[in-house]
Protein backbone atom coordinates (compact mmCIF):
# COMPACT_ATOMS: atom_id res chain seq x y z
CA UNK A 1 0.00 0.00 0.00
CA UNK A 2 1.47 3.40 -1.01
CA UNK A 3 1.81 6.35 1.19
CA UNK A 4 1.23 9.61 -0.16
CA UNK A 5 2.35 12.66 2.36
CA UNK A 6 -0.20 15.19 3.00
CA UNK A 7 0.32 18.37 1.36
CA UNK A 8 -1.95 21.10 3.00
CA UNK A 9 -0.51 23.01 5.63
CA UNK A 10 -2.51 21.62 8.46
CA UNK A 11 -5.27 19.12 9.21
CA UNK A 12 -6.68 21.77 11.68
CA UNK A 13 -7.88 20.70 15.76
CA UNK A 14 -9.92 18.81 17.66
CA UNK A 15 -13.65 20.35 18.45
CA UNK A 16 -15.01 19.08 21.85
CA UNK A 17 -18.30 18.25 21.36
CA UNK A 18 -18.04 15.16 23.99
CA UNK A 19 -20.14 17.36 26.45
CA UNK A 20 -21.92 20.40 25.99
CA UNK A 21 -21.92 23.44 24.17
CA UNK A 22 -19.27 26.26 25.78
CA UNK A 23 -21.97 28.88 24.39
CA UNK A 24 -25.50 28.41 23.84
CA UNK A 25 -27.41 31.29 21.83
CA UNK A 26 -31.30 30.89 21.77
CA UNK A 27 -33.32 33.40 19.85
CA UNK A 28 -31.79 36.38 20.46
CA UNK A 29 -33.28 39.27 19.11
CA UNK A 30 -31.55 43.10 19.47
CA UNK A 31 -34.48 45.73 18.42
CA UNK A 32 -33.57 49.37 18.79
CA UNK A 33 -35.84 51.55 19.92
CA UNK A 34 -38.70 52.36 22.57
CA UNK A 35 -41.81 49.82 21.87
CA UNK A 36 -38.80 47.51 20.61
CA UNK A 37 -40.67 44.48 22.93
CA UNK A 38 -43.89 45.39 20.90
CA UNK A 39 -42.66 44.39 17.79
CA UNK A 40 -41.04 40.59 18.87
CA UNK A 41 -43.63 38.09 18.24
CA UNK A 42 -45.97 39.59 15.63
CA UNK A 43 -45.85 39.43 12.01
CA UNK A 44 -44.16 42.67 12.11
CA UNK A 45 -41.21 41.71 13.38
CA UNK A 46 -40.39 39.82 10.25
CA UNK A 47 -41.04 43.63 8.00
CA UNK A 48 -37.71 44.75 6.25
CA UNK A 49 -35.67 46.92 8.05
CA UNK A 50 -37.12 50.60 6.17
CA UNK A 51 -40.49 49.17 6.81
CA UNK A 52 -40.19 48.04 10.42
CA UNK A 53 -38.59 51.55 11.18
CA UNK A 54 -41.20 53.78 8.89
CA UNK A 55 -44.23 51.41 10.90
CA UNK A 56 -42.73 51.44 14.65
CA UNK A 57 -39.48 53.44 14.63
CA UNK A 58 -37.52 50.73 15.49
CA UNK A 59 -34.70 49.00 14.00
CA UNK A 60 -34.10 44.89 14.19
CA UNK A 61 -30.16 44.79 14.52
CA UNK A 62 -30.45 40.85 15.32
CA UNK A 63 -33.18 38.66 14.54
CA UNK A 64 -34.11 35.83 15.90
CA UNK A 65 -30.69 34.26 16.28
CA UNK A 66 -29.48 30.67 17.48
CA UNK A 67 -26.10 29.02 17.56
CA UNK A 68 -23.36 27.09 19.76
CA UNK A 69 -20.14 27.23 20.44
CA UNK A 70 -18.27 23.96 20.99
CA UNK A 71 -15.08 24.21 22.61
CA UNK A 72 -11.44 24.61 21.49
CA UNK A 73 -13.95 26.02 18.27
CA UNK A 74 -13.12 28.53 15.90
CA UNK A 75 -16.78 30.18 15.10
CA UNK A 76 -16.89 32.91 12.74
CA UNK A 77 -19.54 35.41 12.06
CA UNK A 78 -19.30 37.60 8.78
CA UNK A 79 -21.74 39.75 7.26
CA UNK A 80 -21.31 42.94 5.08
CA UNK A 81 -21.60 46.18 7.15
CA UNK A 82 -25.23 46.82 9.08
CA UNK A 83 -25.66 42.87 8.99
CA UNK A 84 -25.89 42.62 12.63
CA UNK A 85 -22.69 40.96 13.47
CA UNK A 86 -21.07 43.16 16.03
CA UNK A 87 -24.18 43.84 17.54
CA UNK A 88 -24.88 40.13 17.75
CA UNK A 89 -21.57 39.32 19.81
CA UNK A 90 -21.91 42.45 22.04
CA UNK A 91 -24.88 40.87 23.31
CA UNK A 92 -23.16 37.55 24.30
CA UNK A 93 -21.35 39.04 27.07
CA UNK A 94 -24.11 42.24 27.25
CA UNK A 95 -22.56 44.93 26.19
CA UNK A 96 -25.46 45.31 24.55
CA UNK A 97 -28.91 44.10 26.03
CA UNK A 98 -30.61 41.76 23.94
CA UNK A 99 -33.93 42.63 22.97
CA UNK A 100 -35.46 38.48 23.87
CA UNK A 101 -33.51 35.69 23.88
CA UNK A 102 -31.19 33.37 25.91
CA UNK A 103 -27.37 33.09 25.83
CA UNK A 104 -25.48 30.71 28.42
CA UNK A 105 -21.87 30.91 28.61
CA UNK A 106 -19.84 28.02 30.39
CA UNK A 107 -22.92 27.03 31.99
CA UNK A 108 -24.22 30.28 33.40
CA UNK A 109 -27.25 32.27 31.95
CA UNK A 110 -25.40 35.07 30.90
CA UNK A 111 -28.54 36.99 30.14
CA UNK A 112 -30.28 36.23 34.04
CA UNK A 113 -26.71 37.29 35.41
CA UNK A 114 -26.60 40.29 37.81
CA UNK A 115 -24.30 43.08 37.43
CA UNK A 116 -22.16 41.64 39.73
CA UNK A 117 -22.13 38.27 37.79
CA UNK A 118 -21.24 40.17 34.81
CA UNK A 119 -18.51 41.57 35.92
CA UNK A 120 -16.83 38.48 37.04
CA UNK A 121 -17.90 36.78 33.34
CA UNK A 122 -15.94 39.31 32.01
CA UNK A 123 -13.52 39.20 33.73
CA UNK A 124 -12.21 35.46 34.20
CA UNK A 125 -14.74 33.64 31.77
CA UNK A 126 -14.48 35.89 28.24
CA UNK A 127 -11.99 38.16 26.59
CA UNK A 128 -12.85 40.52 23.62
CA UNK A 129 -10.30 42.11 21.05
CA UNK A 130 -11.83 44.88 19.25
CA UNK A 131 -10.57 46.62 16.26
CA UNK A 132 -9.43 49.52 18.06
CA UNK A 133 -6.59 48.23 20.69
CA UNK A 134 -7.61 50.54 23.37
CA UNK A 135 -4.25 50.26 24.89
CA UNK A 136 -3.24 52.39 28.14
CA UNK A 137 -0.88 54.93 26.20
CA UNK A 138 0.83 55.70 29.85
CA UNK A 139 1.38 52.16 30.62
CA UNK A 140 4.08 49.96 29.40
CA UNK A 141 3.27 47.21 27.43
CA UNK A 142 4.02 44.62 30.05
CA UNK A 143 1.59 46.89 32.41
CA UNK A 144 -1.24 46.49 29.44
CA UNK A 145 -1.09 42.88 29.12
CA UNK A 146 -1.27 42.51 32.28
CA UNK A 147 -3.91 45.16 32.79
CA UNK A 148 -6.72 42.57 33.39
CA UNK A 149 -4.87 40.66 35.98
CA UNK A 150 -4.72 44.22 38.05
CA UNK A 151 -8.56 44.47 37.57
CA UNK A 152 -9.16 41.25 39.11
CA UNK A 153 -6.62 41.81 41.90
CA UNK A 154 -3.92 39.46 41.09
CA UNK A 155 -0.54 40.53 42.94
CA UNK A 156 1.79 42.90 40.91
CA UNK A 157 4.57 40.52 40.81
CA UNK A 158 2.36 37.01 39.87
CA UNK A 159 0.48 39.73 37.03
CA UNK A 160 3.92 40.59 35.46
CA UNK A 161 5.18 37.27 35.75
CA UNK A 162 2.39 36.01 33.57
CA UNK A 163 2.01 39.04 31.36
CA UNK A 164 5.59 38.22 30.56
CA UNK A 165 5.22 34.59 29.66
CA UNK A 166 2.19 35.78 27.26
CA UNK A 167 4.30 38.64 25.71
CA UNK A 168 6.47 35.60 25.10
CA UNK A 169 3.50 33.50 23.50
CA UNK A 170 2.76 36.00 20.81
CA UNK A 171 6.67 37.11 20.23
CA UNK A 172 6.80 40.46 21.92
CA UNK A 173 8.93 39.21 24.84
CA UNK A 174 11.78 41.99 23.52
CA UNK A 175 8.76 45.01 23.52
CA UNK A 176 7.73 44.56 27.27
CA UNK A 177 9.02 47.61 28.24
CA UNK A 178 7.97 49.85 25.66
CA UNK A 179 5.42 52.19 25.12
CA UNK A 180 2.32 51.46 23.24
CA UNK A 181 3.67 54.68 20.97
CA UNK A 182 6.49 53.04 20.34
CA UNK A 183 5.16 49.96 18.19
CA UNK A 184 3.58 49.57 14.85
CA UNK A 185 -0.03 48.62 14.37
CA UNK A 186 0.67 45.03 13.76
CA UNK A 187 2.34 44.92 17.11
CA UNK A 188 0.12 46.82 19.00
CA UNK A 189 -2.84 44.20 17.74
CA UNK A 190 -0.55 41.89 19.18
CA UNK A 191 -0.70 43.48 22.76
CA UNK A 192 -4.48 43.89 22.37
CA UNK A 193 -4.13 39.55 21.80
CA UNK A 194 -1.84 39.42 25.11
CA UNK A 195 -3.95 41.27 27.45
CA UNK A 196 -6.76 39.09 26.11
CA UNK A 197 -5.47 36.19 26.65
CA UNK A 198 -3.16 37.14 29.67
CA UNK A 199 -6.55 36.27 32.29
CA UNK A 200 -6.47 33.20 30.51
CA UNK A 201 -10.43 33.29 29.66
CA UNK A 202 -13.35 30.37 28.24
CA UNK A 203 -13.62 32.08 25.45
CA UNK A 204 -12.15 34.78 23.33
CA UNK A 205 -14.39 37.41 20.89
CA UNK A 206 -12.75 39.32 18.43
CA UNK A 207 -14.84 41.86 16.78
CA UNK A 208 -13.25 42.54 13.20
CA UNK A 209 -9.71 42.90 15.20
CA UNK A 210 -7.79 43.70 12.17
CA UNK A 211 -9.95 45.73 9.95
CA UNK A 212 -7.53 48.84 10.23
CA UNK A 213 -4.37 47.20 9.22
CA UNK A 214 -2.87 46.94 6.11
CA UNK A 215 -3.41 43.55 3.96
CA UNK A 216 0.53 42.16 4.78
CA UNK A 217 0.16 42.63 8.41
CA UNK A 218 -4.13 41.39 8.54
CA UNK A 219 -2.48 38.18 6.88
CA UNK A 220 0.35 37.64 9.86
CA UNK A 221 -2.00 38.76 12.45
CA UNK A 222 -4.67 35.56 11.13
CA UNK A 223 -1.47 33.51 11.08
CA UNK A 224 -1.11 34.53 14.47
CA UNK A 225 -4.65 33.38 15.46
CA UNK A 226 -4.57 30.35 13.94
CA UNK A 227 -1.13 29.14 15.98
CA UNK A 228 -2.28 30.57 19.02
CA UNK A 229 -5.40 28.95 18.93
CA UNK A 230 -3.59 26.10 17.95
CA UNK A 231 -1.39 26.04 20.74
CA UNK A 232 -3.85 27.33 23.79
CA UNK A 233 -6.76 25.40 22.22
CA UNK A 234 -9.12 28.21 22.93
CA UNK A 235 -12.61 28.37 21.68
CA UNK A 236 -12.96 31.59 19.73
CA UNK A 237 -16.03 33.95 18.20
CA UNK A 238 -14.48 36.01 15.66
CA UNK A 239 -17.04 38.68 13.78
CA UNK A 240 -15.87 40.00 10.74
CA UNK A 241 -16.56 41.65 6.88
CA UNK A 242 -13.98 39.93 5.20
CA UNK A 243 -14.90 36.21 3.38
CA UNK A 244 -11.10 35.25 2.71
CA UNK A 245 -10.75 35.64 6.62
CA UNK A 246 -13.92 33.92 7.77
CA UNK A 247 -12.60 30.92 5.35
CA UNK A 248 -9.34 30.80 6.85
CA UNK A 249 -10.13 30.82 10.54
CA UNK A 250 -13.39 29.30 11.12
CA UNK A 251 -14.29 25.89 12.09
CA UNK A 252 -17.77 26.74 11.20
CA UNK A 253 -19.34 30.57 10.24
CA UNK A 254 -22.25 32.06 10.16
CA UNK A 255 -23.32 34.24 7.65
CA UNK A 256 -25.40 37.49 8.26
CA UNK A 257 -27.58 39.35 6.56
CA UNK A 258 -30.68 42.38 7.83
CA UNK A 259 -29.95 40.57 11.34
CA UNK A 260 -30.81 37.26 10.25
CA UNK A 261 -28.13 34.17 10.25
CA UNK A 262 -28.71 32.96 6.44
CA UNK A 263 -26.25 30.35 6.61
CA UNK A 264 -24.84 28.18 8.98
CA UNK A 265 -22.21 25.57 7.89
CA UNK A 266 -18.61 24.89 7.28
CA UNK A 267 -16.20 26.20 4.76
CA UNK A 268 -17.14 23.70 2.62
CA UNK A 269 -20.78 24.21 2.84
CA UNK A 270 -20.82 27.41 2.22
CA UNK A 271 -18.69 27.42 -0.93
CA UNK A 272 -19.72 23.97 -1.83
CA UNK A 273 -23.43 24.39 -1.21
CA UNK A 274 -24.64 28.02 -0.92
CA UNK A 275 -28.33 28.45 1.19
CA UNK A 276 -29.47 30.99 -1.55
CA UNK A 277 -28.28 33.60 -4.05
CA UNK A 278 -26.92 35.80 -1.80
CA UNK A 279 -24.55 33.39 -0.35
CA UNK A 280 -23.42 32.22 -4.05
CA UNK A 281 -22.65 35.49 -4.40
CA UNK A 282 -20.61 35.91 -1.66
CA UNK A 283 -19.04 33.02 -2.50
CA UNK A 284 -18.50 32.89 -6.27
CA UNK A 285 -14.80 34.15 -6.38
CA UNK A 286 -13.56 32.03 -4.10
CA UNK A 287 -11.51 29.05 -5.75
CA UNK A 288 -13.47 25.69 -4.66
CA UNK A 289 -10.21 23.70 -5.04
CA UNK A 290 -8.78 25.85 -2.30
CA UNK A 291 -11.81 25.52 0.51
CA UNK A 292 -13.44 22.09 -0.34
CA UNK A 293 -11.75 18.57 0.59
CA UNK A 294 -11.43 15.25 0.06
CA UNK A 295 -14.49 14.40 2.08
CA UNK A 296 -16.71 16.65 0.04
CA UNK A 297 -15.76 15.40 -3.38
CA UNK A 298 -15.25 11.37 -2.01
CA UNK A 299 -17.45 8.76 -3.53
CA UNK A 300 -17.45 5.09 -2.85
CA UNK A 301 -14.89 2.73 -3.81
CA UNK A 302 -15.25 0.57 -5.84
CA UNK A 303 -13.61 -3.12 -6.23
CA UNK A 304 -9.76 -2.99 -6.06
CA UNK A 305 -9.96 0.70 -5.39
CA UNK A 306 -9.63 0.58 -1.45
CA UNK A 307 -5.71 -0.52 -1.33
CA UNK A 308 -4.21 2.43 -3.43
CA UNK A 309 -2.00 5.59 -2.62
CA UNK A 310 -3.45 7.40 0.61
CA UNK A 311 -4.22 10.98 1.62
CA UNK A 312 -5.85 12.48 4.79
CA UNK A 313 -9.96 12.88 4.43
CA UNK A 314 -9.09 16.62 5.54
CA UNK A 315 -6.66 17.19 2.54
CA UNK A 316 -7.78 20.28 0.25
CA UNK A 317 -8.82 19.49 -3.35
CA UNK A 318 -5.89 21.92 -4.70
CA UNK A 319 -2.82 20.13 -2.06
CA UNK A 320 -4.53 16.48 -3.31
CA UNK A 321 -3.72 17.56 -7.04
CA UNK A 322 -0.49 16.47 -7.60
CA UNK A 323 -1.18 12.97 -6.06
CA UNK A 324 -3.72 12.43 -8.16
CA UNK A 325 -2.71 13.56 -11.02
CA UNK A 326 0.71 11.13 -10.62
CA UNK A 327 -1.16 8.29 -9.22
CA UNK A 328 -2.49 5.78 -12.09
CA UNK A 329 -4.52 4.65 -9.75
CA UNK A 330 -7.70 6.62 -7.12
CA UNK A 331 -6.85 8.03 -4.32
CA UNK A 332 -7.97 6.69 -0.94
CA UNK A 333 -9.31 9.01 1.69
CA UNK A 334 -9.14 8.32 4.72
CA UNK A 335 -9.70 8.98 8.57
CA UNK A 336 -6.97 7.41 10.64
CA UNK A 337 -6.43 4.09 9.38
CA UNK A 338 -9.93 3.82 7.72
CA UNK A 339 -10.74 4.29 3.95
CA UNK A 340 -13.97 6.61 3.75
CA UNK A 341 -13.95 7.18 0.00
CA UNK A 342 -11.94 7.67 -2.89
CA UNK A 343 -11.12 10.41 -5.62
CA UNK A 344 -10.07 10.07 -9.16
CA UNK A 345 -9.63 12.44 -11.87
CA UNK A 346 -13.10 12.54 -12.55
CA UNK A 347 -14.12 13.75 -9.02
CA UNK A 348 -11.71 16.31 -9.05
CA UNK A 349 -12.78 17.69 -12.09
CA UNK A 350 -16.32 17.71 -11.59
CA UNK A 351 -15.53 19.77 -8.18
CA UNK A 352 -13.87 22.71 -9.66
CA UNK A 353 -15.94 22.85 -12.35
CA UNK A 354 -16.89 26.60 -12.68
CA UNK A 355 -13.82 27.81 -11.62
CA UNK A 356 -12.43 30.62 -13.39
Amino acid sequence: MTAVADTSAALGHEIDRSGDPLIRVEGVWKIFGRHADRVIGTPDADLPRAELREKHGCVAAVRNVSFDVWPREVFVVMGLSGSGKSTLVRTLIRLIEPTAGRVEIAGKDVTAASQTELRELRRHTSSMVFQHFGLLAHRRVVDNVAFGLEIQGVPKAERLARAEKILRLVGLEDSGNQFPDQLSGGMQQRVGLARAFAVDPAVMLYDEPFSALDPLIRRDMQDEVIRLQHDTGKTMVFITHDLPEALRLGDRIAIMRDGAIVQLGTPEELVGSPADEYVENFVRDIPRSHVLTLRWIMREPRAGEADGPRLDVRTTVRNAIPAIVGSERAICAVEGDNVVGVVDRETVLTAIAGES
